[in-house]
């Protein structure tokens, strides 16, 4: 009987997934959005991996951005994983944010193979995913660093590729091969000369390996990485439910990708005879992988009608083909077009051509340049204890809906620039304001002076509603002064 191999999921969810904009913000990117099926697709990275044959997973590690934690943490909640959520301080690239993973998860005194997946793809065919990945373990507890390649079928120049080399001798019958080379992503003539050649995958960015075969790769190829990752680890602290590293240290950490770290340096290092190295091995997936990068890759991926046409939400067409239409809100309506893109959402709209979404992200970094808020930030913003949709603004005043969670709670707070008149809509609020506490219930307000103390409580069993009217001469959210938060912020 095949022993068990014990397999620590790893997903990396650090990306912005700024050409999925306007759905996907750097403040609540792609990886938190539903937009294949019913899960968000971080929740779609871990939930495929359940249920894999020949396998023991462990609760999931998810290393993400200090901005959308509790997000994440309440993703987890829903799926029933008690995950452990990994916080950057900052943005490192993929190496170091593996090297954190790899370090957290030795903490206990074992050694799982992990396998690291970023939190942003859609797998369709779960079932040949899980069949690779349990090919994928035995390889990995076995010592080699393993990496799925994705069978091409088409001169994809969006992607860096993966060269396979020799059979790998430990393979036991699976088509696992040693890593020749690592590829830059190719222009049309050289991506269509890799298909016909054959040899070449595309670069999934799926990998396994030991977390100590990693850490030791790191400590030839990288040494600086690891120990600056060493000492961030060391200065960590765990803050409820999540795993904090040390700020400083981790600042101080260089960044670099797996690819450029370590992967590219097994390729070259002679495949599988290096002594210093561990083998690089590359297994072809053919599971309906997409990376979603853009727009016309979610349109590629989403079920269509007859004319190839892939609508969400409140959306009308007439006479159009291949078109992918999205509505949050507002109707949609579409005659007689080709080849669209048209995404609503509550404080911005997108059209494009299929061909030129790519382009998109350039929308965004001209938003930023201009000081705009729909470049990082939804309208609708989610905290750990509900969330607020801004619906008007003017000169001096700003009206808010608010949604708290039962058993939610704002921080302990002061405004220097602004008052709050707060109208409960439904649900029961309590209301700190100075030295007096109170409960409001449905159309009952209050009103909060510029410079009062005050705080925003749920105790009830219901989701609490209610209108926030603010005004003053200066509405920015930086102007909160924190005396109290139960969410350490």
């Amino acid at each position: 009987m095949t022993p068990t191999v014990l397999i620590q999921p790893v997903v990396l969810s650090g990306g912005s997934g700024t050409r999925l904009w306007p759905l996907s913000r750097e403040k609540y990117p792609k990886q938190l959005l539903s937009l294949v099926g019913d899960d968000s697709l971080l929740q779609a990275t871990v939930r495929r991996v359940q249920g894999t044959p020949g396998v023991e997973l462990v609760q999931p590690m998810v290393v993400c951005n200090e901005e959308y934690r509790f997000v994440i943490a309440e993703q987890l909640r829903l799926l029933g994983q008690n995950g452990t959520v990994v916080l950057e301080p900052c943005g490192r690239n993929t190496a170091p944010a593996l090297t954190i993973a790899a370090l957290a998860a030795q903490k206990n005194q074992v050694d799982p193979v992990l396998l690291v997946m970023p939190a942003d793809h859609v797998i369709t065919d779960i079932a040949a995913f899980q069949h690779v990945v349990s090919q994928g373990a035995a390889l990995a507890e076995a010592g080699a660093v393993v990496t799925f390649g994705i069978t091409p079928d088409a001169p994809e120049t969006g992607y860096g590729y993966i060269q396979s080399g020799d059979t790998y001798g430990g393979a036991n019958g699976t088509d696992a091969h040693v890593i020749k080379r690592f590829v830059e992503k190719p222009d049309l003539a050289t991506a269509q000369a890799y298909l016909a050649e054959g040899s070449y995958l595309w670069n999934s960015g799926l990998f396994m390996m030991r977390a100590s075969v990693w850490l030791a790769a790191m400590g030839h190829c990288r040494p600086d990485i690891l120990t600056a990752c060493q000492t961030a680890w060391d200065q960590g602290q765990t803050d409820g439910d999540f795993v904090r590293v040390g700020k400083d240290a981790f600042a101080q950490c260089p960044g670099d990708s797996i690819d450029y770290a370590v992967m590219e340096r097994i390729a070259a290092s002679g495949q599988a005879g290096a002594a210093e190295l561990p083998v690089g091995v590359v297994l072809p997936l053919s599971a309906g992988w997409s990376d979603v990068g853009a727009w016309d890759a979610l349109w590629q991926v989403l079920p269509k009608d007859k004319h190839g046409n892939v609508i969400q939400g409140d959306v009308l067409l007439q006479d159009c083909e291949n078109t992918l239409a999205l509505s949050e809100g507002r109707l949609i309506a579409c005659v007689g077009v080709r080849d669209l893109v048209v995404v609503e959402t509550a404080d911005a709209i997108l059209v494009s051509h299929k061909d030129t979404t790519q382009e998109v992200k350039k929308i965004v970094d001209a938003l930023k340049a201009k000081g705009r808020s729909e470049g990082s930030i939804h309208r609708k913003v989610f905290r750990p204890w509900g969330w607020y949709d801004g619906v008007d603004a003017g000169e001096r005043f700003q009206v808010k809906r608010i949604v708290v969670k039962p058993g939610g709670t704002l921080s302990l707070q002061m405004h220097h620039h602004r008052a709050e008149h707060w109208i409960v809509v439904s649900g029961t609020a309590k209301v700190t304001k100075g030295d007096d506490s109170f409960l409001l219930s449905e159309n009952e307000s209050t009103f909060i002076p510029l410079g009062t103390t005050h705080r925003l409580e749920n105790p009830g069993r219901v989701p609490l509603e209610m209108i926030e009217v603010q005004s003053g001469s200066y509405l920015g959210e930086d102007d909160i002064v924190r005396f109290e938060d139960v969410y350490g912020r």
